[in-house]
């Protein structure tokens, strides 16, 4: 069954693809997969190119999607005896 996010509605998990990772409009690309080659220093046209059932949308969303998961809130750990 596939789940999609309200705030990320071209971001969707189904365990039976990838895993159940968060992927692009349910296909077999992963948000850690564009993030990645976005790291590694490909553009966004150079992704465009090399995956030309992606949309330009669904890039900027992957982005914004593993932004909302890199601001977690600070947590208080106790201090330490």
């Amino acid at each position: 069954m596939m789940h999609t996010f309200q705030s990320f509605p071209r971001i969707s998990v189904d365990p039976a693809v990838m895993g159940g990772k968060p992927c692009i409009r349910g296909m077999r690309v992963t948000v850690s997969m564009i993030l990645g080659e976005l790291g590694g220093g490909t553009t966004v046209d150079e992704l465009l190119a090399g995956y030309p059932y992606l949309e330009r949308e669904d890039i900027l969303e992957a982005l914004r999607f593993g932004a909302s998961l890199a601001s977690f809130r600070d947590v208080a750990l106790a201090a330490a005896e």
